[in-house]
């Protein structure tokens, strides 16, 4: 079983890394066991990479605390700076590869893998300004003492990411950890390994030091993922995913040793369109705020709100629009949406078309498989109309190219509607009326809100949710105070 495979792309061949990245050497799994990852586009093996067991994990773990424990936690912030601009640089120039792994691998277009490469490399950089940054405070409470707070690294990391955006969760993940002095274990989602290991790769060229980073996959998150929730010498773990996953983590935390936990799961975001939103300009944003990434993305705006005015010009507009989307080959510059993840993620995004259709929604463009059976996991950009709030397309995360339109009379209407849901992790709002803007802004429960834009991010603005949206915020300076824990210095003066 081999630990590297040579891969040929239409865009590049490349070195890719099988094995798991443990204590800065690549590695066999203890099982002796691979699985297969899937190109979603073709439905043909990549490669097999090597699996990991919970015995892996205790290796890794193992691995992380030494490093922890033997001077990264007290490398000058300084050269941890270093290493993450190193590492940023390492980044940008392997961007055609990993663009090349992402469209293999996730089936992404290569416009947006691209994207996603450099959106990594600048997250990468932002933390590596931050290293030498992070400092507590000087309390002064009386003459007698000096009082002083310390950010202290939190130790072990387990990091989970997921299959939608494999390389920037990683690089969303890997950054303020390692700026603020932690060691890390991190899982790559079972359907998506490749990249990961890429990163690992770059880690090791950049000078990491062993069992700093060390880079696992599984083909069962059930296995290697809840070892290391439940694993008692872990300090913290972040994932990103489903809810109900992030439920089962939490669980597992509070079982095990009261781990820290932070979560950026689910979403069923609003998308909001006032009269006198520009409607040309707002269905484009509209457009990019559902089917970015072929709709798998946890902050998609899938409950799009119109107001009555209007409704008719832009159901029209957002129809011409969305059937003008090219749907295709990830590796053809042209594409804009890539096929679905996987064979259970198609047929699940097809059962939400099918009981939309039962229960009364229109559908005003696609609803079906973009191409033949067999040919890759595809579907049309798909547009529902005449909703209403109960059905199970207005209120279930569907993570696909599938959008429900409804109108809405109010301001305070529309507001009530945006917010009738379990999740709080996006909105979208497009007017022109700035006091409108704001105030609705405001009142929406979620974490972040786009106004005349959408999916728009940048590593210095925090991302996270409000309700079943999850817990804590990734990127920005907000992403910090997950990775550091403070402590209180007070001492008697003479």
């Amino acid at each position: 079983m081999a630990l590297s495979a040579t891969i040929k792309t239409p865009l590049v061949s490349f070195t890719q890394p099988l094995g798991l990245y443990i204590d800065g050497q690549w590695v066999r799994g203890q099982s002796g066991q691979t699985f297969e990852t899937i190109n979603p586009a073709t439905e043909e093996v990549v490669a097999a990479v090597h699996e990991a067991t919970a015995e892996d994990i205790d290796l890794a773990v193992n691995a992380a605390r030494r490093a922890f424990r033997n001077g990264w936690s007290t490398t000058a912030p300084t050269e941890r700076g270093k290493l993450l601009l190193k590492l940023a640089e390492l980044v940008e120039s392997h961007i055609e590869v990993l663009s090349a792994i992402e469209s293999l691998d996730n089936g992404k277009p290569l416009k947006l893998a691209r994207s996603d490469v450099l959106s990594a490399a600048s997250c990468l950089r932002y933390y590596g300004g931050w290293a030498d940054k992070v400092h507590g405070q000087t309390i002064d409470t009386d003459p007698s003492f000096l009082n002083y707070t310390r950010h202290e690294p939190i130790g072990v990391c387990g990091q989970i990411i997921p299959w939608n955006f494999p390389f920037l969760m990683w690089a969303w993940k890997i950054g303020p950890a390692l700026a603020t002095g932690n060691t890390v274990v991190l899982k790559t989602a079972e359907q998506t390994p490749l990249s990961g290991l890429y990163g690992a790769l770059l880690c090791h060229e950049a000078g990491v030091p062993p069992g700093v980073v060390n880079v696992v996959v599984s083909g069962f998150g059930a296995v290697a993922g809840a070892a290391i929730a439940a694993h008692m010498d872990v300090d913290k773990i972040a994932f990103t995913g489903s809810t109900l996953v992030g439920r089962r983590i939490l669980e597992a935390s509070a079982k095990s040793n009261l781990k820290k936990v932070t979560l950026e799961l689910g979403g069923k975001s609003p998308n909001i369109v006032f009269d006198d939103a520009d409607v040309e300009r707002a269905v484009d944003w509209v457009n990019n705020g559902i089917y970015f990434n072929h709709g798998q993305c946890c902050c998609a705006g899938s409950r799009i709100y119109v107001q009555e005015g209007i409704y008719d010009a832009f159901i029209k507009a957002f129809k011409k629009r969305a059937a003008a989307n090219v749907v295709g080959d990830p590796f053809d510059e042209n594409t804009f949406q890539g096929p679905q993840i996987s064979q259970l993620q198609f047929d699940r995004i097809m059962g939400y078309i099918k009981s939309g259709r039962e229960q009364g929604a229109t559908v005003e463009v696609g609803g079906q498989r973009h191409g033949e059976e067999g040919s890759g996991f595809f579907i049309q950009p798909t547009i529902f109309s005449n909703v209403t709030p109960g059905m199970k397309i207005m209120q279930e995360e569907i993570f696909g190219p599938v959008c429900a339109v409804q109108r809405f009379s109010t301001e305070e209407e529309v507001v009530r509607m945006g917010n009738d849901s379990i999740y709080g992790l996006a909105a979208g709002i497009h007017t022109t009326n700035v006091s409108r803007a704001i105030r609705v802004a405001n009142a929406l429960h979620a974490g972040t809100v786009w106004i005349n834009n959408y999916n728009s991010l940048s590593p210095q603005v925090p991302f996270g949710g409000f309700k079943q949206s999850g817990i804590g915020r990734e990127l920005g300076e907000y992403a910090l105070s997950n990775y550091t824990q403070v402590k209180a210095v007070r001492m008697l003066l003479d």
